[in-house]
């Protein structure tokens, strides 16, 4: 069991492993303010150019007995089909996807500006400064 519980020590403490687990909680925090700019600020601009309605209140009632003016008011009723709830969704999905891709093609850029670049020689060792320092000075000498 101690073996087992070493194993899953170094696994878990790796570099990816860690690095995964930020990624994921930045990931969920960066999800929460994409859906508020699209759910706060781009869907009541949509919704109002759509008709003034909010658009997440799209709805369409499955049954008879639904009457209702609100989704929220409506899934109380009964069945609906909350297609406005889903669009929200598929346009916080897109504008996610279009985000991260801009971010991958920016940091695509840096790292092919950071190749292009000459790379700086090694500094001379020990031994080849003595080396240049007892040439120069035979030249001198001569």
């Amino acid at each position: 069991m101690g073996g087992m519980l070493d194993e899953f020590k170094k696994f878990a403490l790796k570099g990816n492993v860690v690095d995964l687990a930020v990624a994921v909680i930045i990931g969920a925090a960066f999800g929460k303010i994409v859906e508020s700019v699209v759910g706060d600020l781009f869907m009541p601009i949509v919704g109002a150019v759509l008709g003034g309605l909010d658009f997440s209140n799209y709805f369409l009632p499955l049954s008879s007995a639904v009457n209702a003016s609100s989704l929220v008011e409506a899934k109380k009723q009964g069945a609906v089909l909350a297609y406005g709830n889903f669009l929200t969704i598929v346009i916080n999905f897109a504008i996610i996807a279009l985000i991260l891709f801009l971010v991958v093609k920016a940091i695509s850029r840096v790292r092919a500006k950071e190749a292009d670049k000459p790379a700086e020689p090694p500094a001379p060792s020990d031994e080849v400064k003595l080396l240049t320092e007892i040439r120069d000075a035979l030249v001198k000498k001569a």
